[in-house]
């Protein structure tokens, strides 16, 4: 077994064996920012993006359907999808039960609202956008500047021949000369998170792929993200240092316009030029102390170790999900509500509670269906990421109207629910809750996805971390916009005691890890709030 498997089983076990170091305090007065920056590079700014209407959630959930064609992209969807994703869309400033409520008021340490959630709400993935020659500007790389909704041009020169020979062979929707990369810069959640960083950043990547893949397949657009893939020689072409920031994913973009597509070469410059293409400018960091933990470089080393060895897309199978047990009680849910509302407005209306549950307002059983619905569809990433299930999920029901209280497996191959323990599970939930900005019991129902992390493990080797926790941030940002769109509170949380879940769940035998908990449910009516938009 590797390394991965170690950090793994300390993740499970840190409610009650804390990870070093467990005297950690933050330095928030030497924090870093919540982006990159780059100093003197030129920027492009975005253009605005109008978004259809019959763009509905449900149809980016499901994808446009096999006898759609497939659209392409042009500089006015990809501004709109990383506006509607990363960007900065609004300022917040609602009374709710979080920790920083003090601070929001002050300008510098306000909350700016993004239609992708975020451990922490840091946002720590850095997008590149590597721009071929079919593109709308001239050749070269990119940084996406969410504060600035603009392009910063890094590097001048086609070098996406490079990507195409760091995916290698075989790698899905790769015939492309446009690309988006994913890079997670570890002291943007470290200085906060330690050792732990590595955990949580790793699902902020399913977060960022899930929006987008949402956000383009309810226009008929595709985005298929591409796990595997020489790291390194990646990483050298931004001028990254992998120890400081990881690569986490690569997305090719079908560009409108491109009849056929560019033949993969070895490079699309002169070999001379090639071997010395890489970004020179360099981030400006700003905390005068950068730390590293020894968990979180120990994790990027190896699972990036083996990173351009494609595993086969059925490679997962021995790692899916176990079937809900067909020898425990059945309560038939009633069909989803439809999620007819277009994705760029759930994506503007998504937020976290908070702490605003109201237990005396219930869901209905039709929306707590239309959840678990959205959820279940959300564990999909697409790429190359394979074609098994691999996520679970169950439910701890406290006030849905229909539902007995109680702790349930949902099937979604049937759209049941199977009991796994009758009762209200509210004393529970709390008792097991670490921090103090939500009642669990207010919820009116507790979603909990989990993974077969060690047999993914076993399976593709220890890269199969990042896709575990790529596919449970998948699974919480489905669920988010779903309840945006169905105007239900949803709030996420990884403070809470993993053993108690595995024991109260009965997930030893099966291997399952409880990776995430999920709440849902009506807030509190008339809440102190204010919004401005800004986009």
């Amino acid at each position: 077994m590797g390394y991965a498997h170690d950090y793994a089983a300390a993740i499970m076990q840190r409610g009650r064996v804390p990870m070093p170091p467990a005297d950690f305090v933050p330095n928030w007065a030497d924090g870093p920012r919540k982006t990159k920056f780059y100093p003197g590079a030129d920027a492009l700014p975005l253009p605005a993006c109008d978004y259809p209407a019959g763009a509905t959630l449900d149809r980016g959930l499901a994808g446009p359907g096999a006898d759609a064609p497939e659209g392409a992209f042009d500089l006015a969807t990809l501004s709109g999808m990383l506006r509607d994703s990363y960007g900065l869309t609004g300022r917040r400033l609602g009374v709710q039960a979080n920790t920083d409520l003090d601070a929001l008021p002050f300008y510098p340490l306000a909350n700016w609202s993004r239609g992708t959630a975020s451990g922490g709400g840091l946002y720590p993935v850095s997008v590149y956008w590597v721009c071929g020659p079919s593109g709308p500007v001239p050749p070269g790389v990119h940084y996406y500047a969410t504060r600035h909704h603009a392009m910063q041009r890094l590097l001048t020169g086609d070098v996406s021949g490079e990507v195409r020979e760091a995916l290698g062979g075989g790698a899905p929707g790769a015939d492309t000369d446009q690309f988006l990369v994913l890079g997670i810069k570890y002291w943007q959640n470290a200085f906060k998170y330690n050792s732990f960083s590595f955990h949580a950043v790793t699902m902020d990547v399913g977060t960022v792929v899930q929006t987008w893949r949402m956000w383009a397949r309810a226009q008929g657009l595709s985005v298929e993200p591409l796990m595997w893939f020489d790291e390194e020689r990646l990483a050298r072409l931004l001028g990254l240092r992998t120890e400081e920031e990881g690569v986490f994913a690569v997305v090719p973009l079908r560009w409108k316009g491109v009849e056929a597509p560019p033949a993969p070469a070895p490079a699309s410059v002169p070999v001379s030029m090639t071997e010395s293409a890489e970004v020179r400018r360099r981030d400006v960091e700003r905390s005068r102390t950068v730390l590293t933990f020894d968990a979180v470089t120990r994790m990027q080393a190896v699972t990036s170790e083996r990173a351009a060895e494609r595993p086969a897309l059925d490679a997962l199978a021995p790692a899916e999900a176990p079937a809900a047990r067909a020898d425990r009680p059945a309560v038939a849910l009633p069909a989803p509500r439809p999620l007819d509302t277009d994705v760029r407005t759930a994506l503007r209306g998504r937020r976290s509670s908070f702490g605003r549950f109201d237990a005396q307002r219930p869901m209905d059983a039709e929306e707590l269906a239309s959840c678990l619905s959205a959820a279940a569809r959300g564990a999909a990433l697409g790429g190359d990421t394979g074609t098994s299930r691999l996520a679970a999920l169950y439910a701890f029901v406290s006030h849905v109207d229909g539902v007995a209280a109680g702790v349930y497996a949902y099937d979604p191959a049937t759209h049941t629910l199977r009991l796994v323990k009758a009762g209200p599970p509210g004393e529970f939930l709390q008792k097991n809750y670490f921090l103090a900005n939500y009642n669990l019991e207010q919820a009116a129902a507790v979603l909990v996805p989990t993974i077969r992390t060690t047999a993914v493990l076993d399976a593709v080797g220890d890269r199969g971390y990042r896709l575990v926790n790529a596919a449970i941030g998948a699974i919480s940002q489905s669920l988010y916009t779903a309840a945006s769109a169905l105007q239900l509170g949803c709030g996420v949380a990884l403070g809470f005691d993993n053993v108690s879940y595995i024991e109260e769940l009965g997930l030893g035998e099966t291997g399952e890890y409880p990776l995430l908990i999920m709440m849902v449910g009506n807030e509190r009516p008339a809440p102190a709030d204010f919004r401005y938009e800004i986009a």
